[in-house]
């Protein structure tokens, strides 16, 4: 996998060789131009900074080093474990949030495969209701990941609905995990947001929901961020999955997102595949970033 970040990294320090004062500039310029932001480039080259200004000697290799150690620690504030738990009658509800654009419905079919292969029975439920393309599409991806649907009797059937009716569905066969498809319109904010309490609501008459998954598109970076304030500061947001965080997306988005919403980037999205959806663990995803 091949961060930007990682390319730009090794450019800057591609031999072993004694620190100079030009080479802090230089990361410095690396962090922001990799998407991290002004403020958490601060906060890493402070870090970085403490720990080299004890060190005997310092050559590039331990700058990588020690820069990969601060950037690991600075994930590790964050848990990024999915809460999947089940139980006969009892199966772990999943909400996906986001607005319209960011690749949501076609992440839930790459979450339901992610899942499904790992033994879990999961069904989807097509409550985006007022699109009649999203709900079509999200069968199309049911399908591709061999999970089952419910969708609407009708068409404008109310979101809350589908959504109860999938958690039923999903009581009385046996599914270990549902994962509920929901608008994104942000014609207004408030609207919006009533209607996704009110499919919590509902889902809750039946089962507590254990995540609700805000997608973002990384390559959209801040303002992306900012589009999805709604959810974050109204949906009762647990976890991030960002998509598009390929070659083309700069990977420091991840430590700004995180360090911004105060929320857990737990899935992440590197194509366009049916299982390029994979969970979130820091030390590997630093190891890529550098490497």
């Amino acid at each position: 996998m091949a961060w930007s970040f990682g390319k730009i990294f090794s450019k800057l320090f591609s031999t072993a060789r004694a620190v100079e004062a030009e080479d802090w500039e230089n990361l410095e310029d690396t962090l922001l131009q990799g998407d991290f932001g002004p403020s958490v480039t601060d906060d890493i080259l402070a870090a970085v900074h403490a720990v080299a200004d004890n060190s005997a000697t310092l050559d590039t290799d331990d700058l990588r080093r020690i820069l990969g150690e601060v950037l690991e620690e600075r994930l590790a504030r964050f848990d990024p474990t999915l809460t999947l738990k089940s139980s006969p009658g009892q199966p772990a509800v999943v909400l996906v949030v986001g607005v319209n654009g960011v690749g949501k419905t076609t992440t839930i079919g790459k979450f339901a495969k992610f899942i499904a292969t790992r033994g879990k029975r999961v069904v989807v439920g097509a409550a985006d209701t007022f699109r009649a393309a999203a709900v079509d599409q999200l069968a199309t991806w049911a399908d591709r990941a061999g999970v089952d649907i419910v969708v609407p009797q009708h068409e404008g059937q109310d979101p809350a609905a589908v959504a109860y009716q999938t958690v039923e569905r999903a009581i009385a066969d046996g599914h270990d995990v549902v994962v509920i498809d929901t608008a994104g319109r942000l014609h207004t904010k408030s609207g919006l947001m009533d209607e996704l309490g009110k499919v919590k609501r509902v889902i809750e008459k039946l089962v507590p929901v254990a995540e609700v998954l805000l997608v973002l598109d990384a390559t959209t970076g801040q303002n992306g961020l900012n589009q999805a304030d709604a959810f974050l500061e109204q949906a009762g947001v647990t976890g991030l999955v960002l998509t598009k965080l390929d070659g083309s997306a700069r990977g420091g988005f991840v430590f700004a997102v995180q360090d911004q919403s105060g929320i857990p980037v737990k899935l992440v999205g590197q194509g366009e595949g049916i299982d390029d959806l994979t969970g979130f663990t820091p030390h590997v995803f630093v190891r890529q970033l550098l490497d």
